[in-house]
């Protein structure tokens, strides 16, 4: 009776796993510690542009005798929070009135202002109702998609001039700054409405395609979490 010769599988070496334990050690270890080092660079940063700023008698670190981490983070946010208060009042609209007419009147300064004062309203608005749901268009030409922002249903006289009875304003995004871009009116049947939410969608942007969002039948299978950011209301295409 012939035998039959079994193979064992060879056993990976000690580099072998050592250099897989260190890697799987890498995709742990590195998002974590690059995080805190981003923390700890920008409240220093902040600390050394504004602590010196602030009067001896109000820094604790002239009784205590060291330095206090994160004290002009806490003195930025305070005076940021009471700006804003101070411009809700009708003293507060006139002296930021008067501020901006007086930097209009500065060529240079003034481009520099208005570029920046766009860029955060841009970033830190607060409207839910910026975008109603991420999409897909046919961009530049058809065959090639993008990513793409419904903004609302296309009206006035936009739509009067187009052969199509229904349209959608669409914000087209550019990657990695998707506060810049392109505003595209195009027919409701063009659009291909996403499930991902707008946060995923300008995640998957920003990181060039890097970080996807997982799809409804992953997360029904438990491949991966679901998104703690819920997909908003959006019009049904045809």
């Amino acid at each position: 009776m012939a035998t039959k010769k079994t193979k064992r599988k060879k056993k990976p070496s000690f580099f072998h796993r050592t250099r897989n334990n260190f890697f799987t050690g890498i995709v742990i270890v590195a998002p974590v510690m690059l995080t805190f080092y981003l923390i700890w660079w920008a409240v220093n940063l902040v600390d050394r542009l504004i602590v010196p700023w602030v009067p001896k008698i109000y820094n604790p670190s002239t009784y205590l005798g060291v330095d206090i981490p994160g004290f002009g983070v806490i003195v930025f946010l305070i005076f940021t929070a009471a700006v804003g208060a101070l411009t809700k009042g009708l003293f507060g609209r006139q002296l930021v009135k008067f501020g901006e007419n007086f930097v209009d009147r500065m060529p240079v300064v003034r481009s520099i202002y208005n570029a920046l004062k766009q860029i955060a309203e841009t970033v830190l608005s607060q409207s839910n109702n910026s975008f109603q749901n991420a999409c897909l268009v046919q961009y530049p030409r058809k065959g090639i998609w993008a990513i793409a922002f419904v903004s609302t249903d296309t009206k006035g006289e936009v739509l009067e001039r187009m052969p199509h009875e229904q349209m959608l304003s669409v914000f087209l995004p550019t990657t990695p700054n998707p506060t810049s871009g392109f505003l595209l009116f195009v027919p409701r049947e063009d659009v291909v409405l996403l499930d991902m939410s707008v946060e995923e969608a300008a995640k998957l942007i920003i990181s060039a395609g890097l970080v996807t969002p997982p799809t409804a039948a992953e997360i029904a299978a438990g491949k991966k979490p679901a998104s703690t950011a819920a997909p908003k209301n959006a019009p049904a295409a045809k």
